[in-house]
């Protein structure tokens, strides 16, 4: 072993190669570890690194790292700028003083994992692109705290030299001034991308900032989910190589092994206005003897599998995609239009390839057994919900009429069956409201009016979810790698909370018993129809836990299932497609199953795939919101009856009746009373007239603005009995203080139930 006393020192060659071989290593304190320099050397391998910097042939980077200068520092901190056409984001080093354009740095969106979108900023190991020498590849190490960076707003032009923008994300409450030079030919409306500069102001200015891309006109409400879309990093083109793909796919034939179903009168039912079919149904009667008053079901969904192979340009975009977002007024889809409007739309007359699974129920609606095929089918009708509906009920259409005794009748009657055995093993049913906004032909928003659940709805739904077990059921028959989708039961603290609200309304959630569905369930059928049911659905699904993806099996609490898995949507979701690879390769049903990658990558897939439908809920309820925002500017100054759908420090969060649109009422704004917070009771309580507004309460107020930017309401409560204790508020807290509101002998007031009170 050399004697580390006689080790030579470094040469100005070895300090440079060392560095280049370990970009893990690269500051003064690894070098000398490297070179055993110590005492006295020390400061002769700080002044060769200083004359390496002086010379140019050394470059300082992230803190205290030092690189060789051919290239970017392997470290080093990179801001996203956009998307390419993989879907991948494109990055810059926040610091380039070079001339010319920095070299281009890919982030694969894998690597994301839905976190990282444009503007973000983050500490990235660089490495060379094996496709483009010139250009970088990064992996995350941490996201950095936001210190500027690129904003999407809305741009004003003031005068002939003067821009401003207003950022769409409704947190950020600067304000950027633009100079003409800095405009970049946008125009005034338009959505555009800025990047903020560094430059003294005075506190409450403007931050200065350039124009860095146009995204364009702001005039229609149709751009509105273009804000979404980049905001939050929603690839939108495809790949050339995707496209190609797409293109030279075959139109279905039938092939050796599949089952011919095109005898069968399968029909899909969906909104009168979807474009993407993913699952037909059929049922009958049982023939069996022995199961009678039975019923045999068939559930056919399309067969992406078959198209998009693992390893594909297909599968990498759509895995990098993770699922179609929805918009109302376009489809980020997640796979190219050729399939998933085309031939892998389950649409009317035409050969479509399928999966499909048999089952058979008994009469009181447990399944008894379920087979699954790969099959070539054909849709007898593509019908509307209201279309089937309205037949079930006597209104019959001209293309229901053919299939009414074959199709419609047995659907029915499988259903009455399927619901047998949904009421024995008891669901969470919560009411959840949902809104859906109508778009005119030239544009804009015509009404914004809750969405009407049928029973047709609940029939397909059920059908769904059968079909879903089934496959769960069959991958772990098998010993197969199966995308669970999971939702596990309520947290211990939330449900802590939850029993703590519902003794302040008299309602009792015992300690210690098994929580199932069915004891929410209960307490929902007790508040059916009074005052307090509104708030507590909506507390208690605050309660549930996030339903997510797992290659691990741990059930599903709201479905009361014991094992599930999203099977009937693969148009729409990878993790569907993952399922049916899996059921090809369990099953033997053909060559293009699972991949080793597939099994390699299945934890980090359902990372990914749960990420990816966070950031879709997420921007689609941006993007509702900025529509009702739009659809309401027309209308500041109306009142409006509403309900305390938040509360916190900040004030009442109230959801419209007429429009579904959620508002501030802000704490500041009610000024009859200084208020505090009851985070336990989700309550606001008056210090002086003991005032009290709740979780549900019953309220009106006034629209002061609506911004279609940011999709914020500001509403003001009308309350006259607040307005008159305001009025008189000063004279009388002046005489006695501050008052004390009377406390429960628990320590803790009772609100009476419903509507605005007084303790």
């Amino acid at each position: 072993m050399t004697d580390k006393k006689h080790i030579p020192f470094p040469t100005r060659e070895e300090v440079l190669e060392f560095l280049r071989n370990n970009p893990d290593r690269q500051t003064k304190r690894e070098l000398a570890r490297a070179f055993h320099v110590r005492g006295e050397d020390r400061i002769l391998l700080k002044h060769m690194l200083k004359e390496l910097k002086d010379e140019g042939l050394l470059k300082k980077g992230h803190k205290k790292q030092i690189h060789p200068d051919d290239g970017l520092p392997p470290v080093s901190v990179i801001e996203i700028t956009g998307l390419d056409k993989m879907g991948d984001l494109k990055a810059q080093p926040t610091s380039w003083e070079e001339e010319g354009p920095p070299p281009a740095i890919i982030l694969h969106a894998h690597e994301t994992k839905g976190h990282i979108g444009v503007g973000d900023r983050v500490l990235a190991r660089l490495s060379r692109d094996r496709d483009n020498k010139s250009g970088y590849v990064a992996k995350i190490i941490r996201k950095l705290e936001s210190s500027g960076g690129l904003v999407m707003g809305f741009f004003r032009q003031q005068d002939d030299n003067i821009a401003i923008v207003v950022p769409t994300d409704k947190k950020n409450r600067d304000t950027y001034v633009i100079g003409r030079k800095d405009w970049q030919g946008a125009k005034d409306g338009e959505l555009v991308m800025v990047e903020t500069r560094k430059a003294r102001r005075a506190r409450g200015e403007p931050k200065p900032a350039r124009v860095r891309e146009c995204l364009g006109a702001m005039d229609e409400p149709r751009s509105i989910s273009l804000i979404a879309v980049h905001a939050h990093g929603i690839p939108v083109d495809f790949s050339d190589e995707a496209v190609k793909e797409a293109d030279k796919s075959e139109v279905p034939a039938m092939e050796p092994g599949r089952e011919d179903l095109r005898g069968i009168p399968l029909v899909t039912i969906d909104p009168f206005d979807a474009r993407d079919h993913d699952d037909a149904i059929w049922a009958e009667l049982d023939k069996d003897p022995n199961n009678e008053g039975g019923w045999h079901v068939i559930v056919a969904i399309a067969d992406v599998a078959r198209y998009v192979r693992p390893g594909s340009a297909l599968d990498k975009d759509a895995r990098t995609r993770g699922n179609s977002v929805y918009f109302p007024d376009r489809v980020v889809p997640m796979l190219p239009e050729r399939l998933s409007n085309g031939l892998c739309s389950l649409k009317e007359g035409e050969d479509r390839y399928c999966m499909a699974v048999h089952m058979w129920f008994a009469k009181n609606g447990k399944k008894l057994r379920h087979k699954f095929v790969r099959g070539l089918m054909r849709s007898a009708a593509g019908l509307s919900y209201e279309e089937y509906q309205r037949a079930v009920d006597g209104d019959v259409s001209d293309r229901a009429k053919p299939i009414m005794d074959t199709v419609i009748k047995p659907l029915w009657g499988a259903f009455d069956c399927l619901m047998k055995g949904r009421h024995h093993r008891e669901p969470l049913e919560l009411e959840m409201l949902e809104r859906k906004v109508t778009i005119g032909e030239d544009g804009h928003i015509e009404s914004i009016v809750p969405r009407i659940v049928l029973p047709a709805h609940k029939l397909v739904e059920e059908f769904m979810i059968q079909a879903n077990v089934s496959a769960a059921q069959q991958l772990r028959h098998k010993d197969w790698p199966c995308m669970y989708r999971v939702h596990e039961p309520p947290s211990l603290e939330k449900l802590e909370a939850l029993r703590e609200f519902l003794e302040s309304l008299d309602y009792s959630l015992a300690r210690g018993q098994v929580m199932k569905p069915r004891v929410f369930n209960t307490i929902l059928r007790k508040v059916d129809d009074t005052p307090q049911e509104e708030v507590i659905n909506t507390v208690i699904l605050r309660t549930q836990s996030q339903a997510v993806y797992s290659p691990d099996n741990l059930g599903h609490f709201g479905l009361s299932l014991a094992e599930y898995a999203h099977f009937t949507s693969p148009i729409r979701r990878y993790s569907d497609v993952m399922v049916h690879r899996a059921l090809v390769s369990a099953l033997k049903l053909g060559d293009d199953g699972l991949s080793k990658e597939d099994r390699a990558q299945f934890e980090e897939t359902a990372q990914h795939i749960s990420d990816t439908e966070r950031r879709a809920m997420l921007a689609e309820r941006e993007s509702l919101d900025r529509y009702v925002a739009a659809y309401m500017k027309d209308h500041v100054g109306d009142m409006f009856d509403g309900t305390i759908s938040g509360v916190s420090r900040a004030g009442l969060f109230v959801t419209l009746l007429e429009s579904g649109g959620d508002g501030l009422v802000p704490v500041s704004s009610l000024v009859g009373d200084y208020f505090r917070h009851d985070p336990d009771l989700h309550m606001l309580e008056g210090e002086y007239t003991n005032i009290v507004y709740q979780l549900g309460d019953k309220v009106t107020v006034r629209l002061r603005e609506a911004n279609p930017v940011t999709g914020g309401l500001m509403l003001e409560l009308i309350d006259e009995e607040l307005l008159q204790a305001g009025r008189k508020g000063a004279k009388t807290r002046g005489r006695r203080g501050r008052a004390k509101p009377q406390k429960s002998p628990k320590g803790r007031a009772k609100p009476s139930p419903g509507g605005r009170r007084q303790r």
